[in-house]
């Protein structure tokens, strides 16, 4: 049987299982933390997402895109369709609930991308900006989103909206604003629970080369590739922490990060790992949420406002522009063992 496509919710952390503790062992000895690395921001430090701590018994509501381009309310329970807000022409790996109730998300035509916000209740869609990846703040006052054209070789920036204003700062990847041919777009963008801070996932420039998840202070940086105000995350643990790289990371309410680690980068694409682990911002294995498909991306990662539901989709990569990977939704309640909740999404997030 080929073991890629053993499932992770067979293989992902049992903390009571002998077998999986000797994995856990095998793949938790985080390496130091970064001097240069920024403090936890965290707005309640008892939120953390952890199995020895209770869950709520009923999660909340997902948001789904999917590979349709359907938006829609997806029952957290069992997966089903609920409601759809949006029939088609949303794409992307990211949509992101405001606490206001408002849900953004984006949209291509003829090559360019714009993000729009809907009631959580339905409504009418309403035009916020050109843009992709939108993240909106957990104190619902700020946008952060991607400039990226979704079709040919781009140079990323990140825009930061004051909602009530409209008041927008730009973020290039560098002082040219060319990245060096180091940093193409952004993938994926989270707040800190203090809305100042926020997660950079930049993906590969090509085979599995240029990974990147940035720590950015938005009240200080220029740029968000590097310079004053931004801060990489370092791979830390087993296997091969230097040829290793994280996929995409969010924040939990806590200040860690819930992360895809995947191993290796390099030429040609081998990638032998891919797991879903809870660290901290200066890389330091905290918890194995699971162990998930070598040959599969792992992204959309998102965690509930009070930290205690996690979930991703996994699904074979697309190389095709402005076109994320669809896969199967999982979901991991209180850190443990994620499950299989239903397939044929390209992103989630919960409400």
């Amino acid at each position: 049987m080929d073991r890629s496509l053993v499932a992770p919710s067979r293989i992902g952390l049992v903390v009571a299982a002998a077998t999986a503790a000797a994995v856990l062992s095998a793949c938790s000895h985080a390496g130091s933390p970064a001097a240069s690395a920024p403090p936890s921001h965290s707005s309640s430090p008892s939120t953390a997402a952890s199995p020895a701590k209770a869950a709520a018994a009923t999660p909340p509501t997902i948001v789904g895109v999917t590979t349709a381009g359907a938006l829609v309310i997806l029952n957290p329970t069992t997966g089903v369709v609920e409601r759809t807000l949006v029939p088609s022409g949303v794409v992307g790996d990211e949509v992101s609930l405001a606490p206001n109730g408002m849900i953004y998300f984006a949209g291509y035509h003829n090559c360019a991308s714009s993000i729009t916000a809907i009631p959580l209740s339905g409504g009418t869609p309403t035009f916020v900006a050109d843009g992709v990846d939108p993240a909106v703040s957990p104190d619902g006052t700020k946008l952060a989103y991607s400039l990226a054209s979704p079709c040919g070789p781009t140079v990323g920036v990140l825009q930061i909206r004051t909602l009530s204003s409209g008041a927008t700062i730009n973020l290039p990847d560098s002082p040219s604003g060319q990245g060096d041919g180091l940093f193409p777009a952004i993938s994926h963008l989270s707040w800190a629970a203090d809305s100042r801070y926020l997660a950079v996932s930049i993906p590969a420039i090509q085979e599995n080369s240029g990974w990147a998840l940035n720590i950015v202070d938005t009240a200080q940086a220029q740029y968000y590739a590097y310079g004053a105000g931004v801060t990489p995350v370092p791979v830390t643990g087993s296997p091969d922490a230097q040829a290793s790289y994280f996929m995409e990371g969010v924040y939990t309410p806590n200040g860690d990060l819930f992360v895809s680690r995947a191993c290796c980068a390099g030429a040609p694409v081998q990638n032998t790992s891919r797991l879903m682990w809870e660290v901290t911002t200066s890389g330091a294995f905290v918890h194995q949420i699971a162990i998930g498909y070598p040959n599969l991306d792992h992204n959309s990662l998102d965690v509930s406002p009070d930290g205690q539901w996690l979930l991703y989709v996994a699904g074979k990569p697309s190389y095709v522009a402005g076109t994320p990977s669809s896969g199967t939704l999982y979901v991991s309640e209180g850190g443990a063992t994620p499950h299989e909740l239903t397939t044929g999404i390209v992103a989630a997030a919960w409400s």
